[in-house]
């Protein structure tokens, strides 16, 4: 397969994160016409228009594709790309980026708007990684749909369903204004009885809790729960906290902190290929970060199917393969 000679899209959603970064995107194109790359800029402008836009790109034979947003811009390039040979580049001006803390990216500062230079340099130094993903099937004819992160209900899929989409004024208040909101519909939760799958294996039980984790971090990147977590191992791991009650998350939150939660006997992790869940009642599950739909869902992984383009500020161990120089 030939690639378009050094050509790349970067995707960009005008509406993530607390600030509009589009001045600075200007300087990311320089950036790469200096390494010797030609920029195509494309501006969504409605949900799932980033996976539109990637899968054009991947038509185009473009070899790199940037994802400027936050985790759900990056979900979104991601579902266009999967099973390409096309490379997602994650550039970090959401919120919370959590993948971007995955991989120590620097982050959104309006006190150094050019931020976005110093990860374009820490991905022009990195290496393409194929990594795992995650697919949900789709419910009531919607199309199924991968995720990076996490496929999780629970606490935090309710919380999810409560506060997204938020309006930009509220994304101004940053990390900080979300977990402010995200207390105040606490005491409105309570666990759910759940009957759940992981490949021939079955559990049932009452949690508050139910996350199938691709990665290392949870909560937004703001509590390291999955400190063993591999991108290309082939497995997920599945955390499981039991509880009926929400005052216990505070508890658990501490032992997170902590790195004690694997010491607690209602806490369980499992290893799969294939997770299903059904609760009663039905509860809402997100997909990194975004509130798709209820339970039950099904999801599967699917081993080394997205080419990431992993910055050299990657942390050791987060990939079992070395991965290879960025090439046309």
């Amino acid at each position: 397969m030939g690639f378009a000679a050094r050509h790349a899209t970067l995707i960009y959603n005008p509406v993530a994160g607390f600030w509009d970064w589009s001045a600075v995107i200007g300087k990311v194109v320089r950036f790469w016409a200096h390494e010797g790359w030609t920029l195509h800029i494309e501006s969504t402008r409605y949900t799932g228009h980033a996976t539109e836009l990637a899968r054009n790109a991947a038509a185009a034979d473009h070899r790199l594709v940037f994802a400027a947003g936050g985790d759900g811009t990056l979900n979104e390039v991601a579902n266009g790309l999967v099973g390409t040979a096309s490379v997602l580049a994650p550039m970090p001006v959401g919120t919370a980026n959590s993948f971007a803390k995955e991989l120590g990216l620097p982050r959104p500062n309006v006190l150094y708007p050019d931020y976005l230079l110093e990860v374009s340099q820490a991905l022009a130094r990195g290496r393409v990684q194929a990594m795992d993903v995650g697919y949900i099937e789709g419910q009531d004819d919607q199309p199924g749909r991968y995720w990076l992160l996490w496929a999780s209900t629970g606490i935090d899929g309710f919380v999810v369903q409560q506060i997204e989409p938020r309006p930009r004024w509220f994304k101004y208040l940053g990390p900080a204004g979300y977990a402010a909101r995200a207390l105040s519909f606490l005491p409105q939760f309570h666990g759910a009885h759940a009957t759940i799958t992981v490949d021939d294996q079955t559990l049932e039980g009452d949690f508050l809790l139910i996350n199938v984790s691709n990665v290392r971090m949870w909560l937004g990147g703001e509590l390291r729960l999955n400190e063993q977590a591999v991108l290309d191992d082939g497995a997920f791991e599945l955390w499981l906290f039991r509880g009926k009650h929400w005052p216990r998350l505070f508890s658990y939150g501490l032992e997170i902190t902590r790195a004690e939660h694997l010491k607690n006997p209602d806490v369980t992790v499992l290893r799969g290929q294939e997770i299903r869940v059904v609760t009663n009642p039905c509860m809402s599950y997100h997909l990194d970060g975004e509130p798709i739909a209820e339970t039950p869902f099904t999801t599967s992984l699917r081993h080394s199917a997205l080419l990431l383009l992993a910055p050299d500020t990657t942390p050791t161990g987060l990939f079992t393969l070395p991965g290879q120089p960025l090439e046309i």
